[in-house]
């Protein structure tokens, strides 16, 4: 019992770290810049729980026996971590707490032909659906269960995965490799439909070594628990491409005023 909790604290220590490195440079920034806003402290935090919540506790714990609680745990580690902690503009903070030396060389590096290759909406989608049709479409979810390596590589892969695709399809940082509103867009149709569509494969093909009521329930949460959290990405995407096409010029037909 000891034992267990202790592993458990241990599990959650790299969480709580990066909840208190970021609080950390907000504070170490607002001495030289604009106070960052407290709703992006809220968004980083609850970001880090939801993917916290997938590898320790409760959900992570039934997860290895039961479908269903390994899909919750996917939409927190895959979808909502994130999508929360892109919101959160991590990078632009990054940026504003180092000092000019160390901001530039982050920036080369975020120049890099390799951040441009992975932060391509095409490369990006084949790395997160392509990565979920590879875990359930064969038995590499059976296998993940039997090897602690494979299991941590897993869960880190979904999450990178899920956070380069969210940053590719909305910019929050600065990005230096954009892409055109409407290839993005067509790339986020496709992906939503991969997503969907195995989770309708899920439902009618258990995974192997999942019998099949927890399947069905599993990819009906796959299904509209991803849709829930596609539509706030959906409307991010909407409202910055609707910022940036809107016309700038002030119309010369203003309304006096007495």
């Amino acid at each position: 019992m000891h034992q267990e909790t202790g592993t458990q604290l241990v599990l959650m220590l790299p969480f709580l770290l990066m909840i208190g490195a970021y609080i950390w440079a907000g504070i170490i920034s607002n001495r030289h810049h604009k106070t960052w806003p407290v709703t992006r402290y809220v968004y980083w935090t609850v970001g880090v729980i939801c993917a916290a919540a997938a590898v320790v506790g409760p959900i992570a714990n039934r997860a290895h026996g039961d479908f269903t609680m390994h899909m919750t745990g996917h939409l927190l580690l895959g979808m909502l971590a994130p999508l929360l902690i892109a919101i959160a503009a991590p990078i632009t903070l990054i940026l504003r707490t180092l000092n000019v030396k160390w901001s530039r060389r982050i920036s080369r590096l975020l120049k890099s032909r390799f951040f441009q290759a992975v932060s391509d909406p095409v490369v990006a989608t084949l790395l997160n659906v392509g990565g979920l049709w590879l875990l359930y479409t064969t038995d590499l979810y059976l296998e993940m269960h039997h090897s602690l390596v494979l299991h941590v590589l897993v869960h880190l892969h979904v999450f990178l995965a899920g956070y380069i695709f969210t940053v590719s399809m909305i910019y929050m940082d600065p990005t230096h490799h954009q892409r055109s509103f409407i290839y993005r867009c067509i790339l986020l149709v496709f992906a939503l439909g991969g997503h969907g569509i195995l989770s309708k494969y899920i439902y009618a093909y258990p995974p192997a070594g999942v019998p099949r009521a927890q399947a069905e329930a599993g990819g009906m949460l796959m299904y509209y628990g991803g849709d829930a959290i596609d539509i706030v990405l959906i409307t991010i995407f909407c409202y910055q491409w609707y910022k940036a096409s809107r016309p700038r010029t002030t119309s010369p037909y203003q309304p006096q005023v007495n």
